[in-house]
């Protein structure tokens, strides 16, 4: 007798247990039919045939509701024999008198096991394509050989996830766990991501389509609209949404045929729907692996990813996503912030312009504005929306460049009148972006050409970095430097993934980005003599196009201006030279250098503006002097700065002439 298993009411219904129980029995009776014949050939006596269950309520005009067992017999379109094999393989496990009945039919007390050779002479219609590898029992892995004996004898085994299956129970297989999580549940779309997922339904219910379906290729820069778009998808047309990262996917072919074969089962077991996240994908071999995953499932698939794959197994459609227009933008923060148009009174005008968020990125900021919002909200709530979209926008840039907190402001700038003039004049267009491109039309005229860039011209520590940070404070948006030797590659290909995974990341929030030393990676296109020059130039040729369609603000800082190749000089918006600092402008970088919490005394910056140095080198004298001073007891005076213009010079391996320090040394 099956012991009834103990499982939820909703999970395990009486009617399913019934009719396991039924189909048990038969294939018991057979076993004890074959187990009471004396022995007539090899195989034993010839099998009788099996009734087949009647409907649990005993009628035959009322059809019985799905059970497990005939979804799993239709889904794998087994044959009888092999329904029975599992069957038998299925009863050692849930009732205590098949491993005894195995052995009588085995005639040996020591083979309590379903074998094969017992299912071919014990069960009826029996057919040796039932134990093939390509048969469905074997390469969905229903079932499994254990040991080394010979085919007929080794013993077998039913898989534990297809035992609880057909006593009710479903869950994702354990091995599929560890790399397949559930697709996060739709949020609210966006009514143009919910009319592209509307198309995607029609793809899968038109009429007279061939199954598998077409593999739907979401492209675009919006990873979680994409994924959102994918679930609301998969909901409306019942199915489970599940979702595997490009990285995890094994790299092995053996590893990656047994997920692919277990996918499948459990795709046929519970009408469930795999998304293949390609859209951070590193290295060529991450990428053959998700491909080749990709068109050995036989199943409903999504796969994300910037640009569409290039499948040639199976069709695919393109569904383009991008993040949420503005307009749509404006309704999902009233719903995040729970106000309305009249109440925000265009607060939100100038973030939406600024940033790009999509759907969990708006409810997230709005999530920590509300928190830090007064009772009263129907003001205030602009410079809390502001900081809200930064934080949001940063996690993606933090892992592939360096953020820099800007804290300088005008007053720490000393440059030439046009010069200065220039830096304010960037700052101005970055401010004034949305309105001149979105508001007057100038973003209709075509998108090449909108991005804005600089170029910061200069020798070391004449204040290039400095006009970033000044900049990027006075705009309130973060101001990340790139590292460059994180971004250039020597791999073929590399560098223009680091580069584009760097701009793509800054999209979000307008971010400024600072390449610092841009002529090691900006420099000159050469004569094309081998591979390597060819791609290198490539390289250069796909930052033109990034800068060009970057929406913030990039500034290239370089004191090798003539290295830089003359197609960015050209493309470059904005172009400022920073020249060595006279004796007038040394001077009032000196009085501007120490804060004002630093005590001072008998400082002569007319004398100390005759120290030949940038801005850069004064900044460190004054920073060493303030710390030998402090070290003393004493406030900063003339002779600690000597003493650190001492140490400074002798850095830069430059003599510290009368004339630099004549009159105060």
């Amino acid at each position: 007798r099956l012991p009834m298993i103990a499982a939820p009411p909703d999970t395990l219904p009486e009617t399913n247990q019934r009719h396991l129980m039924a189909a048990l029995g038969l294939v018991r009776e057979a076993l004890q039919h074959h187990a009471a014949q004396p022995e007539s050939g090899p195989e034993g006596p010839s099998p009788r045939p099996l009734p087949q269950p009647s409907p649990p309520n005993g009628s035959a005009t009322v059809a019985p509701p799905p059970l497990a067992l005939d979804t799993l017999c239709s889904a794998f379109a087994l044959s009888p024999f092999e329904r029975d094999l599992l069957l038998m393989c299925a009863g050692v496990e849930l009732d205590a008198t098949f491993p005894a009945l195995c052995a009588a039919a085995h005639g040996d007390p020591q083979c309590p096991y379903p074998t094969f050779g017992l299912a071919l002479a014990a069960l009826p219609d029996a057919h040796w394509s039932a134990i093939a590898p390509a048969a469905p029992l074997r390469r969905y892995s229903l079932i499994e050989i254990v040991g080394h004996d010979t085919l007929t004898r080794s013993p077998l085994r039913i898989d534990e996830r297809i035992l609880h299956f057909l006593t009710g129970l479903s869950y994702l297989d354990e091995r599929l766990r560890a790399i397949i999580e559930p697709l996060p549940a739709p949020a609210e779309l966006p009514p143009s991501h919910a009319r592209l997922a509307g198309r995607i339904e029609q793809i899968w219910r038109r009429p007279g389509g061939a199954f598998p379906p077409p593999i739907i290729q979401l492209r675009g820069p919006d990873h979680g609209g994409k994924l959102a778009i994918a679930a609301a998808a998969c909901a409306s047309m019942g199915l489970a949404g599940y979702l595997i990262r490009a990285a995890d996917v094994p790299t092995a072919t053996a590893d990656r045929d047994t997920i692919a074969r277990l996918w499948e089962r459990e795709a046929s077991l519970t009408s469930c729907a795999l998304l293949i996240d390609c859209d951070d994908i590193d290295g060529p071999e991450a990428s053959r692996a998700a491909l080749a995953l990709l068109e050995s499932i036989q199943g409903i698939l999504f796969v994300t990813g910037r640009e569409a794959l290039p499948l040639s197994r199976r069709h695919g459609i393109g569904v383009d996503v991008d993040k949420p227009a503005e307009s749509e933008q404006q309704a999902l923060w009233q719903a995040a912030l729970g106000l309305n148009h009249a109440q925000l009174d265009g607060q939100l005008d100038a973030a939406i312009a600024q940033f790009r968020l999509d759907v969990r990125g708006i409810q997230a900021a709005g999530t920590e504005v509300l928190a830090g919002l007064p009772d009263d909200r129907n003001g205030g709530i602009a410079p809390l929306l502001w900081d809200a979209c930064r934080a949001q926008a940063r996690p993606r840039l933090d892992d592939l460049a360096q953020r820099i907190v800007p804290e300088a402001s005008w007053d720490d700038l000393v440059l030439p009148e046009p010069q200065l003039q220039v830096v304010h004049e960037i700052t101005a267009h970055v401010r004034q972006r949305a309105k001149v491109y979105n508001q007057w039309g100038f973003a209709a005229k075509g998108p090449r050409g909108l991005g804005i860039s600089a170029l910061f011209a200069g020798a070391s520590g004449t204040g290039k970095t400095l006009a970033a940070e000044v900049v990027a404070n006075e705009l309130r948006l973060d101001l990340y430097r790139i590292d460059l030797s994180q971004i250039v590659s020597k791999y073929i290909g590399e560098t223009e993934k680091n580069l584009r995974r760097v701009f793509d990341a800054a999209e979000d929030g307008g971010t400024v980005l600072l390449f610092d030393e841009a002529d090691a990676l900006f420099g000159k296109r050469s004569e094309v003599k081998d591979s390597h020059d060819r791609f290198a130039n490539i390289e250069v040729s796909y930052l033109l196009q990034r800068m060009e369609a970057y929406r913030g603000l990039a500034i290239l800082t370089t004191n090798m201006k003539n290295g830089l190749d003359t197609a960015f000089l050209r493309r470059i918006r904005f172009s400022v030279e920073f020249p060595f600092p006279n004796a007038k402008q040394r001077a009032e970088i000196w009085r501007r250098i120490f804060p004002p919490e630093t005590p001072t005394a008998d400082l002569d910056v007319d004398r100390l503006a005759q120290l030949n140095v940038a801005g850069g080198n004064i900044k460190n004298i004054a920073l060493l002097a303030a710390f030998l001073a402090a070290d003393a007891g004493e406030s900063v005076r003339m002779p600690h700065l000597l003493r650190a213009a001492r140490t400074e010079y002798a850095k830069l391996e430059k003599p510290l002439t009368g004339v630099e320090k004549g009159g105060w040394a």
